[in-house]
């Protein structure tokens, strides 16, 4: 509980809470609705508040800088637009399980009854926590101030608790100005409600795992961004010492461990590597443990996911273990902590004879089917390819490099191609996917390492969505490496046109309505160099110079507008105009039929037979 001697303003104990959470950045914009609150905390002096330039970027930095110090912050709000210009940063951090705390300000709380239909007494007034409930961990609109210090400690609570998330809190502007008296004020203080984890069924519950991957003959492990939540993630190269079994590592768990482990193979998907689809449709047991298995990881028809395989899926959210419940042979609710550390404890002489014939077959298909070909990343055009792009990007990276990724070529290739050293991070948006994250995660990222370098992935449609943090970013003179990658408007949705309206592009670039600046005329107006890559020759030059920047700087990549994202799941079109959904094996461009059976170990699925190569 906050000590006060003397009586003092809620927005006080709001910027002393800040202080004994240890909150040295929270991201807002100040307006009417929080005057309060941000001078509460100027004056207080211990927090810094990064005025950004719209309200949804102050909750995607709020998540990139949890991310990368493990620290919760929040996102300061004002009222009517200001809160409503957030909620998709909120729901941004609700799909991906990032904790944060959003405080609003509102109207005076005179005029917020809900006890009469009406729509609004004033202007900007409304009922922000009801809007939110649904992608929040917890909303309350606090209309006592002797209720505040408690609801923030409630709040905090929750967000990081079980499956963490967003919570917020909204307070009256009247609320914020009152000032509490020690004797007035209320002594109950938040008790957090701490479960147990039920360690006997958890043991039992991984004695059977331990079984069944000591029996298996193509046993596999996938690895989630929960463990990272869970801060386990420094038991995962112990745990593939003692149990060296072929792992993969989602999309948002990517940094969990080095990508050159010699047992990590990669990211499945629907966006997958060849070699990481075959190893997971051709194991005999999956343990996946802090991944919800979203669509994009799985495919579309779970019944041929894994197929011949037993599932054990590991998350300390039930709802995620029952999506799946007619698939998934051992459900485990637990931490992924609690459940790494038993698994261990119960694997110290763990040994499986099938693994040395099965981790070599896994080798086989790394080396049959690497991340980057001629074949499927070819320049065409005079245009790089951007898978290639990346895979020459890796050689300059630095040993502590932060990249945060926006939408698009970024996400796709990057989350394909990159390949993360101990140390270093890769960031993104993959529950919500909203363009426009890349820049303000940045700045997160940036604050969180005390005003560290963050390389960021962009495109010239997703960065138009948040534009205006270049001011921020510049204001700050962050050593942001900022990648454009022009494509004239949004690449991937001319691909789904070609695929659905005969190619016929209607708001996806120039000729049919959207276009972007001249992005090197973009930076001289901020005052930050610019750079161009157009050639092979421009990136051997540019991109040592870039990296040795310090300060802002943007990069313009120029990419063919029409290339392609290979490989990927996609429908297969027959010589009679049918169509064959494939299974998540079976990636475009096809590969000969006969290849696929000799890589499939378990048989080729009967789709996949009809298809015409």
């Amino acid at each position: 509980m906050l000590i006060y001697l003397n009586n003092m303003k809620v927005s006080d104990l709001i910027a002393e809470f800040l202080v004994k959470k240890n909150i040295r950045y929270v991201f807002g914009i100040i307006g009417a609705g929080n005057a309060h609150l941000f001078d509460a905390i100027y004056r207080r002096g211990f927090t810094e508040i990064i005025c950004v330039h719209h309200e949804q970027a102050a909750c995607m930095a709020m998540q990139t800088y949890y991310r990368t110090s493990g620290i919760i912050t929040a996102a300061i709000l004002t009222t009517g637009a200001g809160s409503s210009n957030g909620v998709t940063g909120v729901v941004s951090a609700w799909a991906d399980s990032i904790p944060g705390l959003i405080i609003s300000g509102n109207e005076n709380s005179k005029y917020l009854q809900t006890d009469r239909e009406l729509r609004m007494w004033g202007v900007q007034g409304y009922d922000s926590t009801q809007m939110v409930k649904e992608v929040t961990k917890y909303s309350k609109r606090v209309t006592e101030a002797a209720d505040v210090e408690f609801e923030l400690e409630k709040a905090y609570s929750i967000a990081q608790k079980g499956r963490p998330g967003p919570c917020w809190l909204d307070i009256p502007m009247n609320i914020q100005s009152q000032t509490l008296i020690p004797d007035e004020s209320k002594s109950e203080v938040y008790v957090e409600d701490k479960v147990s984890p039920n360690k006997d069924s958890i043991a039992g519950q991984t004695g059977k795992v331990v079984l069944a991957l000591q029996k298996a003959k193509r046993p596999l492990i996938w690895l989630g961004h929960g463990i990272r939540l869970a801060d386990a993630d420094q038991l995962i190269e112990p745990l593939l010492d003692q149990m060296p079994i072929p792992a993969l590592v989602s999309w948002a768990g990517i940094d969990l461990i080095d990508s050159y482990h010699p047992l990590v193979f990669g990211r499945a998907g629907v966006y997958g590597q060849r070699c990481a689809n075959f190893i997971l449709q051709n194991c005999d047991f999956l343990l996946c443990v802090g991944t919800r298995l979203a669509i994009p990881q799985v495919g579309y028809d779970i019944q041929e996911f894994a197929r011949d395989a037993e599932i054990a899926v590991v998350d300390i959210d039930e709802h995620e273990l029952a999506k799946y419940k007619q698939r998934i042979q051992f459900p485990i609710k637990a931490d992924a902590k609690d459940f790494l550390t038993e698994l261990m404890q119960q694997s110290t002489s763990f040994q499986n004879p099938h693994l040395a014939a099965w981790t070599d077959r896994c080798n086989q298909y790394r080396q049959q089917y690497p991340w980057v070909t001629d074949t499927d990343h070819p320049d065409e055009d005079g245009f790089m390819n951007s898978y290639r792009f990346m895979e020459k990007l890796n050689s300059h990276l630095k040993e502590d490099q932060i990249i945060v990724t926006d939408m698009g070529t970024a996400l796709l290739s990057g989350h394909q191609v990159l390949r993360m050293r101990k140390g270093q991070r890769l960031m993104t948006s993959t529950g919500l996917g909203e363009m426009g994250y890349g820049l303000p995660g940045a700045i997160g990222a940036s604050f969180a390492t005390n005003k560290g370098e963050v390389m960021c992935l962009n495109c010239d449609g997703g960065m138009m969505l948040n534009l205006q943090e270049l001011q921020t970013m510049v204001h700050h003179q962050l050593p942001i490496k900022l990648f454009i990658f022009n494509n004239d408007g949004y690449l991937m949705i001319k691909h789904t046109q070609k695929a659905l309206f005969d190619g016929r592009n209607t708001g996806t670039d120039k000729a049919s309505g959207v276009t972007c600046p001249d992005f090197s005329a973009v930076a001289k107006a901020f005052n930050i160099p610019s750079y161009q890559i157009r050639t092979w020759i421009d990136f051997e030059t540019i991109i040592p110079e870039v990296q040795a920047y310090d300060g802002p700087l943007i990069c313009e990549v120029f990419m063919h507008p029409h290339q392609l994202f290979v490989p990927k799941l996609s429908l297969a079109v027959q010589k009679d105009g049918s169509l064959v959904s494939p299974p998540l094996e079976d990636l475009s461009p096809f590969l000969n039929r006969s290849e696929l059976s000799e890589a499939m170990l378990i048989g080729v699925h009967p789709k996949s037979e009809m298809i015409q190569v």
